[in-house]
């Protein structure tokens, strides 16, 4: 029997709210435990041996666990897209039916900023202060223009993995959650302290729209980046797929 869309909403909503409340929730707890010491640069965030790599190499980590479990939990209920810029580039591909994208897009918005207002009321102040709930910015010297190329390039590899080990039927069945979520981590542990590796719009409108409510900085000035550059990088993904994978 198909899943009714309700139900697949219901699950798009709740994987992209573990995906947010844990993957940025990492940032925040990372911020906040670097929060009064003096890092060698601007550029570097972090703390420990090896400051800002391995802080990184954590928040991908704690982001690709998230999506992984999400992946096992909800990919035979809604395909678990949790992502807006995925859930366009299967409906450009003819995977998704149209009648499905304003839904699903809507339900992981809501789970991206359930996930960060809830985040906010059980951590405190400092997760909006200090933290900012995570949300992603440009790391100094990346420029707008840059920011996007890097989010399209970095989400270009996400979608490639996804269509290679989820979508295609000739995939050996069982290993997307963790492949899918390797992926994430090891992109965010490269581009994570140029842009934030978001490759998401959803998972940067959560703590935007979070620190918005909650007097914490403004930062819509640069979600754009983090909407054109991954929906950008996830069709070009999902068209070359196609291309090459075509008999």
């Amino acid at each position: 029997m198909t899943t009714s869309l309700g139900k697949r909403c219901v699950a798009e909503a709740v994987g992209t709210f573990i995906l947010v409340f844990f993957g940025a929730g990492a940032a925040v707890v990372t911020l906040m435990l670097a929060a009064g010491t003096t890092p060698a640069t601007p550029f570097n965030i972090g703390i420990g041996a090896l400051g800002g790599l391995g802080d990184w190499l954590a928040i991908g980590l704690a982001f690709g666990i998230a999506i992984a479990g999400s992946i096992y939990a909800f990919g035979r209920i809604s395909g678990c897209h949790i992502n807006p810029a995925v859930t366009i580039a299967l409906f450009a591909t003819r995977r998704l039916p149209g009648r499905d994208v304003a839904p699903y897009i809507a339900a992981q918005l809501v789970g991206a900023a359930a996930a960060s207002l809830l985040f906010a009321w059980a951590v405190g102040p400092d997760a909006v202060t200090i933290g900012g709930l995570g949300a992603t910015t440009p790391f100094p010297g990346i420029g707008y223009l840059q920011a996007i190329v890097i989010e399209a390039v970095g989400t270009f590899l996400l979608m490639l993995v996804i269509m290679g080990v989820a979508v295609d039927e000739r995939a050996t069945p069982g290993f997307a959650g963790l492949l899918v979520g390797l992926a994430v981590a090891g992109i965010i542990t490269t581009i994570g302290n140029l842009t934030g590796a978001s490759l998401n719009p959803a998972r940067t409108f959560g703590p935007y729209l979070g620190d918005w409510l909650l007097a914490g900085q403004s930062l819509w000035e640069f979600f754009p980046i983090y909407i054109i550059g991954p929906i950008i990088g996830a069709l070009l993904a999902a068209f070359l797929y196609d291309y090459l994978c075509c008999e």
